[in-house]
């Protein structure tokens, strides 16, 4: 495996470094908001999906209410910088906003974001929004200032599912599989609790490493699973439910700042909407993407028992003892504060 400093990694750094200087004087500071600005956006997923839609929202809310003088031009499924670079990218100006899962905080200093990774945590939509619209959330935006990122907000993509050449609705299903994974502790040890092989892959090299057996399974939201056509490259779907996928939309403060007052407001706006919108679309969205599965017969379609979840959600639970330990303790009990009683089952 590749260390940090080892060639490919050190000269990804260097390019980065390099386009970073190179977009310096595009930067609104230095055109003049006058002349127009161009904001460029990057994200890793398809322009068809939740995300995708959410974003070209955004992009035409802005344009639309600037008269063209404020521009969105959005890179989706990685064409500019996929998983492993975009945080740094924004970090070192090389893009101006980015749209990352939740599980991309961790592994740059903010642990407490992979709380939203926790198998089992929430029991719907509305109990992740307890924490991501309240108090929980607001604190988790602002504690990015501490690296002078800065969080505009949370959007949903809904829930995952598992996803293998075999059904997977009982822990020993799991033994032995190579399974795709965010760079996300907390997935992660999930696998390995489940006695699968955790493999760290960007989500623009996944279908390939399924087809490749690179990787035996993933987890998904039905939609990514449909506009990624994995049903190619996976012969059954279990809809698990399991865990929970969502983004947060961010910038860093040097570009947010340089922005006249106005146009902030105008693009706070916008992204308010857009966020809204998006919401609304993701539970529609995955539906759609399981009725479309359903009717293509690509794949098979496994729904667990009550009996095989409850099986399933105590072989995982030890995975929140592992979080615990590695954030501080005030994060568990806030959530647990925010969040009804678990739903038996």
């Amino acid at each position: 495996m590749l260390g940090p400093d080892s060639p490919a990694p050190l000269r990804r750094r260097q390019w980065l470094r390099g386009l970073a200087w190179g977009a310096a004087a595009a930067l609104p500071g230095a055109g003049g908001a006058a002349a127009g600005t161009t904001i460029r956006l990057s994200h890793v997923v398809a322009p068809d999906t939740p995300k995708g839609l959410t974003l070209e929202r955004f992009r035409a809310l802005v344009e639309a209410r600037s008269g063209q003088r404020l521009r969105v031009q959005i890179y989706p499924q990685g064409q500019l910088y996929g998983d492993q670079d975009e945080m740094q990218a924004l970090q070192l100006g090389a893009i101006d906003m980015v749209a990352p899962s939740l599980s991309k905080f961790g592994p740059i200093g903010f642990p407490e974001f992979e709380l939203f990774d926790l198998p089992f945590l929430f029991d719907s939509v509305a109990d992740v929004r307890r924490l991501t619209q309240g108090p929980v959330g607001q604190r988790l935006l602002d504690r990015l200032g501490r690296q002078r990122l800065l969080g505009l907000g949370f959007f949903d993509n809904g829930f995952k599912h598992m996803s293998a050449n075999r059904p997977l609705l009982e822990p020993a299903d799991f033994v032995g599989l190579r399974m795709r994974v965010q760079a996300s502790r907390v997935i992660a040890q999930q696998m390995r609790t489940l006695g699968a092989n955790p493999v760290t892959l960007p989500f623009s090299e996944t279908r390939r490493a399924l087809e490749s057996g690179v990787v035996d399974g993933t987890e998904n939201p039905v939609s990514n699973f449909w506009t990624q056509n994995m049903q190619a490259v996976q012969k059954d779907l279990s809809l698990t439910q399991h865990g929970y996928l969502g983004y947060a939309v961010v910038t860093h403060q040097r570009f947010w700042l340089n922005l006249p007052g106005t146009d902030r407001a105008l693009m706070q706006q916008a992204l308010r909407e857009a966020l809204d919108y998006g919401n609304s679309i993701a539970d529609a969205h995955n539906d759609k993407a399981l009725a479309a599965l359903r009717a293509s017969g690509a794949v098979r379609i496994h729904t667990p028992s009550a009996a095989q979840r409850q099986r399933f959600k105590a072989a995982v639970m030890p995975v929140q003892a592992d979080l615990a330990r590695r954030i501080d303790p005030a994060w568990l009990h806030a959530v647990r504060e925010a969040l009804p009683p678990p739903l038996a089952g």
